[in-house]
């Protein structure tokens, strides 16, 4: 492992402390799903190749174990043996012929078929890209919902999934490490040292995984803790060079530190002491663009979430009819109140299973990485902060599109002409999309309103929450929210801040309807009021 750091201890000495070499589009469950049935199809395509390739090996066996006894009696007696004519032709045969034949079937290459299958779906196979993205959904679900790496480890979350192996633990360890993520990198190297000091069987070794363990806990500024880990280390490889370097270095700093402790009087003792608690608390997650990460991370535990008893004795269900509309005089939907300000409203049972699965199939085809409006340079371009795969489906592309848009206007009231096609995402485990809002200006106005439809039940995380209000929405099947994004005013509602947060264990499909401002001049009439 290449590293490079060096440090000058005194101006006579030198220690080399080297770090370790840094290593370097998301699948989305409805594509993963095709992978499974690829892999499920190698797997069938390896059992026979080891079919035919056991096959060989008896035949192979069935020749050598007849002429082992064959051989056996013919070297008792040699001249008598090949003193009979036909003994004679055999031999002549078999050293003619059938060892030829032998030499053609050993050289024969059972593996053809299976080499080719698997050239032929690895191009569909996922990259280093997928596999960094998935590592770094992982890591996002231990934060975001406190998981510690024993429980990941182990495969107790919901659901239950295999136990991940030592060499898991280190592939996450790594990744981390290659964003200089010092945090995670200890925490999974910590994981895979402890399966290994467990008895755990690893082709990663012991040394690989403190000198690691060592670097990411120094960076965090715990020198004893990093000292420790390095001589444990020169235990099992006492030649190791790095280790030697930074047994050295970390040994002088710890000298140098203590020799000022010593010295310093009692009102730098305790500056020293605040120091160090501060260090400690501050150790952690690396610093983050995001200044409600908290709050957002509260509301996807359920946490944290604003309902007050108040608050929830104005909180109803109804049928509604929206205002007498004909369509649903006789069959009104069922309206459920999920939030007052901003008010947010749930319809129930809004697209039925076929209806969704027909939406689904339409998607899925077309599902590519999500992107959001850039404001520097105009134009859609992928972001970190938004990891899910989405597709536009239109209107005329199929009749029961043209319906859920027409179902949309129905309910809402609001002219959807001018509305953005609808759009489909599908978020994978760990797929989010972090606090933002839906208004921004358009071609066709401001995005007044947002309709979200859920398209699948979530069994744990994948929640809708409004970080400015403490509210939380979680999905159901076939409901859908609906919110106004602008006050009546055309002024942007800033209570409406909302994020998706990411889906721990399952495959949330939602659809959403954006609604511009144009077309509603005569459906929701403008006010100064921003209270209307």
């Amino acid at each position: 492992m290449e590293m490079t750091f060096i440090t000058t201890i005194l101006s006579s000495m030198y220690s080399t402390f080297i770090q370790p070499l840094t290593p370097v589009s998301l699948c989305s469950p409805g594509q993963m799903t095709d992978l499974l049935y690829t892999e499920k199809d190698l797997v069938t395509s390896l059992k026979d190749y080891i079919r035919a390739e056991e096959s060989k090996l008896e035949q192979v066996k069935t020749w050598a174990q007849k002429l082992d006894v064959l051989s056996a009696t013919a070297t008792q007696d040699p001249e008598g043996f090949l003193g009979h004519p036909v003994n004679a032709f055999k031999l002549m045969k078999r050293l003619n012929t059938e060892w030829g034949e032998l030499e053609s079937l050993v050289l024969k290459d059972m593996s053809d078929g299976f080499i080719s299958n698997l050239t032929i779906q690895r191009q569909h196979f996922p990259n280093d890209d997928d596999q960094t993205g998935a590592a770094k959904a992982l890591m996002r679900l231990q934060d975001t919902y406190r998981l510690d790496t024993q429980t990941i480890s182990t495969g107790e979350l919901p659901g239950g999934t295999s136990p991940m192996t030592v060499e898991d633990c280190f592939e996450l360890g790594k990744i981390a490490y290659s964003d200089a993520d010092y945090y995670h990198t200890e925490l999974w190297m910590e994981q895979a040292l402890k399966q290994l000091d467990g008895g755990e069987e690893s082709t990663v070794d012991m040394v690989t995984i403190l000198d690691y363990l060592s670097y990411s806990i120094y960076q965090q500024g715990e020198l004893e803790r990093a000292l420790d880990y390095t001589k444990r280390l020169l235990k099992l490889d006492s030649a190791h060079q790095r280790a030697n370097g930074n047994l050295k270095y970390f040994e002088y700093q710890l000298a140098k530190q203590k020799k000022v402790e010593a010295e310093e009087g009692l009102k730098e003792k305790e500056e020293r002491e605040r120091e160090k608690r501060e260090v400690s608390e501050k150790k952690g997650r690396p610093a983050d663009y995001l200044p409600e990460r908290r709050k957002y991370e509260q509301l996807c535990r359920g946490e944290g979430i604003k309902m007050t008893p108040r608050r929830q004795s104005r909180m109803f269900c109804r049928y509604s009819d929206n205002n007498r509309h004909p369509l649903y005089v006789l069959g009104p939907v069922k309206q459920e109140d999920e939030w007052d300000r901003p008010r947010i409203i749930r319809y129930h049972d809004i697209l039925s299973n076929s209806e969704i699965e027909k939406v689904k199939e339409l998607a899925k085809p077309r599902l590519r990485r999500a992107t959001v409006h850039d404001p520097q340079t105009g134009k859609l371009t992928t972001a970190h902060y938004r990891v899910s795969k989405s597709a536009w489906l239109t209107a005329y592309e199929d009749p029961v599109v043209d319906k859920i848009n027409q179902r949309i206007e129905d309910i809402t009231g609001l002219n959807v002409k001018t509305a953005e096609e609808l759009q489909v995402a599908n978020y994978g485990v760990g797929g989010q999309y972090e606090p933002h809002f839906d208004f921004g200006r358009l071609g066709t106005g401001n995005r007044i309103a947002t309709w979200l439809i859920y398209m699948s039940d979530v069994p744990s995380g994948g929640a809708t929450v409004f970080t400015d209000v403490g509210a939380a929405v979680w999905p159901k099947k076939g409901s859908a929210v609906f919110w106004y994004n602008l006050f009546a005013s055309g002024e942007g509602d800033y209570s409406t801040r909302h994020a998706a947060c990411p889906v721990l264990v399952g495959n949330k499909w939602v659809s959403n309807k954006w609604i511009h401002e144009r077309g509603q001049e005569f459906r929701r009439r403008c006010t100064l009021d921003e209270s209307d």
